[in-house]
Protein backbone atom coordinates (compact mmCIF):
# COMPACT_ATOMS: atom_id res chain seq x y z
CA UNK A 1 0.00 0.00 0.00
CA UNK A 2 1.53 3.01 -1.27
CA UNK A 3 1.56 5.82 1.86
CA UNK A 4 1.73 8.87 -0.97
CA UNK A 5 4.85 10.03 0.27
CA UNK A 6 6.53 13.09 -1.48
CA UNK A 7 10.55 14.50 -1.09
CA UNK A 8 10.30 18.36 -0.45
CA UNK A 9 13.16 20.46 -0.97
CA UNK A 10 13.53 23.23 1.48
CA UNK A 11 14.98 26.91 0.72
CA UNK A 12 17.25 27.72 -1.99
CA UNK A 13 18.45 23.88 -2.54
CA UNK A 14 17.77 21.67 -5.27
CA UNK A 15 17.46 17.86 -5.77
CA UNK A 16 19.92 16.64 -8.18
CA UNK A 17 20.16 13.33 -9.95
CA UNK A 18 24.05 12.77 -10.60
CA UNK A 19 25.42 11.42 -13.86
CA UNK A 20 26.99 8.63 -13.22
CA UNK A 21 31.24 9.36 -12.72
CA UNK A 22 33.52 8.36 -15.63
CA UNK A 23 35.30 5.26 -14.60
CA UNK A 24 37.17 4.93 -17.89
CA UNK A 25 39.33 7.48 -19.33
CA UNK A 26 39.59 8.75 -22.99
CA UNK A 27 42.55 6.43 -23.65
CA UNK A 28 41.07 2.78 -22.35
CA UNK A 29 42.35 3.12 -18.62
CA UNK A 30 39.94 2.32 -15.82
CA UNK A 31 39.77 4.59 -12.42
CA UNK A 32 39.10 3.30 -8.84
CA UNK A 33 35.77 4.61 -7.62
CA UNK A 34 38.03 6.86 -4.90
CA UNK A 35 39.58 8.64 -8.03
CA UNK A 36 36.02 9.72 -9.51
CA UNK A 37 35.01 10.62 -6.67
CA UNK A 38 37.70 13.43 -5.55
CA UNK A 39 36.48 15.27 -8.81
CA UNK A 40 35.67 18.93 -7.60
CA UNK A 41 33.17 19.59 -10.02
CA UNK A 42 30.31 17.17 -11.03
CA UNK A 43 27.47 17.38 -13.52
CA UNK A 44 23.90 16.30 -13.08
CA UNK A 45 19.81 16.95 -13.90
CA UNK A 46 18.21 18.72 -11.75
CA UNK A 47 14.76 16.76 -9.91
CA UNK A 48 13.13 19.53 -7.74
CA UNK A 49 13.70 22.61 -6.64
CA UNK A 50 13.25 24.63 -3.22
CA UNK A 51 11.48 27.67 -3.17
CA UNK A 52 14.27 30.06 -2.64
CA UNK A 53 15.61 32.32 -0.28
CA UNK A 54 12.83 33.13 1.99
CA UNK A 55 12.64 36.71 2.81
CA UNK A 56 11.04 38.14 6.02
CA UNK A 57 7.70 39.83 6.31
CA UNK A 58 8.30 44.21 6.46
CA UNK A 59 5.95 44.09 9.13
CA UNK A 60 8.12 41.75 10.72
CA UNK A 61 11.23 44.37 10.97
CA UNK A 62 10.52 45.32 14.42
CA UNK A 63 10.28 42.62 15.86
CA UNK A 64 12.76 39.85 17.59
CA UNK A 65 14.15 36.98 15.28
CA UNK A 66 12.19 34.71 17.60
CA UNK A 67 9.03 36.22 16.97
CA UNK A 68 8.99 36.49 13.46
CA UNK A 69 5.82 35.27 11.56
CA UNK A 70 6.56 32.45 8.91
CA UNK A 71 3.14 33.26 7.34
CA UNK A 72 4.86 35.55 4.89
CA UNK A 73 5.86 33.06 2.39
CA UNK A 74 7.79 35.29 -0.05
CA UNK A 75 11.18 33.85 -1.37
CA UNK A 76 13.91 35.17 -3.39
CA UNK A 77 13.09 33.16 -6.54
CA UNK A 78 15.41 30.48 -8.00
CA UNK A 79 17.79 30.78 -11.12
CA UNK A 80 17.49 26.64 -11.97
CA UNK A 81 14.46 25.04 -12.97
CA UNK A 82 13.83 21.01 -12.60
CA UNK A 83 14.84 19.76 -15.71
CA UNK A 84 18.09 21.80 -16.02
CA UNK A 85 21.57 20.28 -16.54
CA UNK A 86 24.12 21.64 -13.91
CA UNK A 87 27.73 21.22 -13.60
CA UNK A 88 28.05 22.32 -9.47
CA UNK A 89 30.81 21.66 -6.56
CA UNK A 90 30.62 18.44 -5.45
CA UNK A 91 32.00 19.18 -2.19
CA UNK A 92 29.13 21.26 -1.46
CA UNK A 93 26.71 18.17 -2.07
CA UNK A 94 25.06 16.11 0.37
CA UNK A 95 24.24 12.27 -1.12
CA UNK A 96 20.98 11.09 -0.19
CA UNK A 97 19.23 7.57 -1.22
CA UNK A 98 15.80 7.84 -1.81
CA UNK A 99 13.89 5.19 -3.06
CA UNK A 100 16.59 3.27 -3.92
CA UNK A 101 17.65 6.11 -6.42
CA UNK A 102 20.85 8.29 -5.16
CA UNK A 103 20.42 12.13 -5.41
CA UNK A 104 22.37 14.92 -3.89
CA UNK A 105 21.12 17.72 -2.80
CA UNK A 106 23.19 21.26 -3.80
CA UNK A 107 23.21 24.97 -2.51
CA UNK A 108 21.93 27.13 -5.39
CA UNK A 109 25.51 29.13 -4.73
CA UNK A 110 27.22 25.95 -5.56
CA UNK A 111 25.94 25.80 -8.93
CA UNK A 112 28.57 27.05 -11.49
CA UNK A 113 26.56 26.94 -14.83
CA UNK A 114 22.79 25.55 -15.96
CA UNK A 115 22.30 24.52 -19.32
CA UNK A 116 18.40 24.81 -19.94
CA UNK A 117 16.53 22.97 -23.31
Amino acid sequence: MALGKELIVIGDRVLIQPDEGEERTDVGLYLPKWAVERETVQGGRIVAIGPGIPLPDPQDIENELWQLSESSGRHIPMQVKAGDYVIFLRKSAIEIKYENKVYLVVPQAAILVAQRE
